[in-house]
């Protein structure tokens, strides 16, 4: 593990992706102006996020019954308008 400062230490990983995926992330990363590194932690952010999410409304579901489409529509209406 690596400190790159007082408030953030980091760890160095090596993966291995299929070629044309690491092509498309350091594409993205260029597009974003980003390093691969932030890109793919950015990434792998969201994606945790989203399984906190999933895990979140799955115990509202046990507890209220599942979330009906008419539900998911004004939740939709709310947030895009």
């Amino acid at each position: 593990m690596t400190k790159y400062d007082e408030l953030m230490a980091v760890e160095r990983l090596t993966i291995s992706l299929d070629a044309d995926l690491a092509e498309a992330i350091r594409v993205a990363a260029e597009a974003d102006a980003d390093n691969v590194s932030s890109w793919i932690a950015d990434a792998s952010r969201r994606r945790l996020s989203r399984e906190g999410l999933r895990a979140v409304i799955k115990d509202w579901e046990d507890i209220h019954g599942e979330i009906t489409a008419e539900e998911m529509a004004a939740a939709r209406k709310w947030l895009y308008g």
